[in-house]
């Protein structure tokens, strides 16, 4: 009995549900998208703002919630694995712009500079690599570009969920575009947001083992790949050689520690270098926070490291989702 009682609660919590609520109206939303960002997992509240989510196979990833028009909030497990209904409230974006704004999408006087802003923007967000150049902005128009005041920082802000078709790895992925700024005078730029995968139905079935070549040969090496195999204390094998400042090669026990309840953390004290095979394939981790949370997945936490490297070029065009299975 007791067993049977344990394993109901285990399925209970294995499926989440809860309201989405403007924060200022307080009114139901409809068609908000939960989801785990980064995957195909994710449902869409009805017309009550109502959501089921099976969690069973993602948790302990973080859940987020979308919108058109609204800010994305984010839930850890710590907050959806109590069991109770959830009360989500999401509050309207406000778009602070200076005098100088372009549109994607401008006037025929500036089309010619305004098209290589959008030029610019696609290259640091979709990235260079040939699955990068494959990828298609459909709602280009709904991208607005903003200088600010010193004329150094470039935002860009869309009005609506960015649509993306990923021809080389057979995706279209919806982005809801929270942050993007380049700064001229360094070249670097910074860009937040989350994603939802779905398959490009249009792939037909003589592409399909086309497309699974590419979509493993953008895993292999990538940050996904080192999560995986860090989690599994698999380094070695799979390719990977970390290090430190001074050179010396670290293990699974010199940078990962877990806690009571078995979760694991990417922690080091500095500095990282990775090598996937070949020192051509030289990467960087800056820690921001002492620990970062990783799961089996590939999944981490992107706000406590920083990348450079050939990790740091892999940009949304090159991209997977967590839930990939390499066959």
């Amino acid at each position: 009995m007791f067993l049977f009682i344990s394993l109901s609660l285990v399925a209970y919590n294995q499926v989440i549900k809860g309201t989405v609520y403007d924060q200022k109206t307080h009114e139901a939303i409809y068609s908000a998208t939960v989801y785990f960002n980064g995957t195909t997992v994710g449902t869409l509240t009805d017309e009550k703002g109502n959501f089921t989510l099976d969690v069973t196979k993602n948790a302990p990833m973080p859940v987020t919630v979308s919108m058109l028009g609204y800010n994305s909030t984010t839930l850890n497990s710590n907050t959806y694995s109590t069991g109770n209904p959830l009360i989500i409230h999401l509050t309207p974006k406000v778009y602070e712009l200076n005098e100088f704004v372009v549109k994607a999408k401008p006037h025929a006087r500036d089309r010619k500079y305004n098209l290589f802003l959008l030029f610019l923007f696609k290259n640091e967000f979709l990235g260079t690599s040939a699955n990068a150049q494959n990828c298609d902005i459909l709602n280009e128009e709904d991208i607005t570009f903003n200088y600010g005041s010193d004329r150094d920082t470039l935002k860009a802000f869309a009005s609506k969920p960015l649509q993306i078709i990923n021809r080389k790895l057979g995706y279209k992925i919806t982005y809801y575009l929270d942050k993007f700024e380049y700064y001229k005078r360094n070249q670097s730029f910074l860009y937040k947001g989350n994603l939802i995968f779905n398959e490009d139905m249009a792939i037909n079935d003589p592409q399909k083992p086309v497309i699974e070549r590419r979509r493993k040969n953008a895993f292999r090496g990538s940050r996904m790949h080192f999560f995986r195999s860090l989690w599994k204390n698999d380094l070695k094998s799979t390719g990977f050689v970390v290090y430190n400042l001074s050179n010396d090669f670290l293990d699974y026990q010199d940078i990962v520690v877990e806690d009571d309840k078995h979760r694991k953390f990417l922690a080091y004290k500095k500095y990282l270098g990775i090598c996937y095979y070949s020192k051509i394939t030289t990467s960087h981790i800056k820690f921001i926070k002492d620990e970062v949370f990783f799961d089996k997945s590939g999944y981490f936490d992107e706000s406590g490291i920083t990348w450079d490297g050939k990790m740091a070029s892999q940009r949304i065009g090159d991209q997977l989702p967590y839930d990939y299975i390499e066959k």
